[in-house]
């Protein structure tokens, strides 16, 4: 007994875009309307909220801090450089 599937549609659909750990494509379907599959972040609802505060928890890598980190290094350069 032979049964003919219907899996055209799904063959021919996009594929997902992420990278596997082995460095390999994911072969997947993505999510309609999404690159991503649903194991790669299509799903509904999946991601970090929209307006994510996590980010400025701490304020180390804002454009201030990093000048003045910069800064000091040419500071502690200048300073070896005047001692040798």
């Amino acid at each position: 007994m032979t049964h003919e599937r219907n899996t055209h549609a799904m063959r021919q659909s996009l594929r997902c875009g992420a990278k596997t750990r082995k460095g390999t494509l994911c072969m997947s379907p993505a999510v309609q309307g999404k690159t991503r599959c649903r194991m790669h972040g299509g799903a509904a609802g999946s991601g970090a909220p929209m307006g994510n505060q996590n980010a400025l928890k701490h304020g180390l890598y804002t454009a201030e801090s990093r000048a003045f980190t910069a800064h000091v290094r040419e500071t502690l350069r200048r300073g070896k450089e005047h001692l040798e």
